[in-house]
């Protein structure tokens, strides 16, 4: 605790004059480097964005998150920040579920709440704080409507004519960002870095998508991996649990609306609520705070 309080004592409104400093965490070995822009604004370029962001010459981050004031109606709603997420590439996103959880932890433990609503592009998100490091946050309505996903053209999207090596047939989606969920027999036979690149530049999607394959366990249980916009093959997605999740109850498949998915780096829990909303719960870890400076 005594580490936390420190961490929250230089991170937040403390603008140092010779640079910036930042908290980086991790949700399930998806990490993030997180800065707080409301006192003195940050608007990092591309290239700043990957120098930032690479391993062996930065912080290093699957992506860099930026805290800045929420908007007008983010106030009216209650939202503490707006939680800005860039890419390595430097394209900014509209949601991440495991960047949520990790900055409503923060949050949550600075301004000593159980409960903490962050504003996103993909809508205002409600978060909660759990026992043993964990939190769960509301993701979201999904929809199946491709005009909102986006697609290039209208088409059912629970069946999809599209193929890329041992993957057809996906169900396209949007939770904030957009995905094509593939089920297949078995996830260890197929190399997603092989065949999801053809899927994700595919024509159909103006903005790319994020492709899951997921392999169904039992009811409540299934494997999943994503590669992702920007990122590649990633140890856990939280939007693409949802997603997947999602996918597998409106294909009316032998599951129920509560499901563990299991990712390389550990697991998540998610929920279909009635409103098609969803929600995740899983871990979150501080990794360490620093000071970055300015060039």
């Amino acid at each position: 605790m005594t580490l936390i309080k420190n961490i929250h004592k230089h991170f937040f409104s403390n603008v140092h004059p010779t640079g910036r400093y930042f908290i980086k965490m991790h949700g399930l070995e998806n990490h993030f480097v997180i800065f707080d822009g409301r006192d003195e604004p940050f608007s990092p370029n591309r290239s700043e964005i990957s120098r930032i962001c690479n391993t062996k010459t930065g912080i290093g981050a699957d992506q860099l998150i930026i805290l800045n004031q929420p908007s007008i109606d983010g106030v009216k709603s209650g939202a503490k920040v707006f939680m800005k997420l860039l890419n390595i590439d430097g394209r900014e996103v509209e949601a991440c579920g495991n960047a949520t959880r990790c900055v409503a932890g923060l949050l949550m433990d600075h301004e000593g709440a159980a409960t903490i609503k962050i504003e996103t592009l993909a809508g205002i998100l409600e978060c909660h704080k759990l026992e043993d490091c964990r939190v769960q946050c509301n993701m979201g309505i999904a929809t199946l409507d491709s005009k909102n996903i986006p697609l290039s053209i209208d088409i059912d999207t629970l069946n999809v004519e599209l193929e890329s090596g041992p993957l057809s047939n996906p169900v396209i989606s949007n939770i904030g960002n957009p995905h094509a969920t593939f089920f297949v027999d078995n996830i260890e036979n197929v190399d997603i870095e092989k065949w999801a690149p053809a899927v994700q530049k595919n024509s159909l999607f103006p903005e790319e998508v994020n492709v899951g394959v997921a392999e169904i366990i039992d009811q409540h249980t299934l494997k999943l991996e994503v590669y992702e916009r920007g990122a590649g093959l990633t140890t856990a997605c939280g939007s693409g649990a949802c997603a997947a999740v999602y996918a597998a109850n409106k294909r009316k498949l032998d599951v129920s609306n509560k499901m563990q998915v299991i990712m390389p780096a550990g697991y998540v829990d998610i929920e279909l609520l009635n409103d098609d909303s969803l929600t995740m719960s899983g871990p979150i870890t501080y990794v360490y705070s620093g000071l970055l400076p300015k060039t």
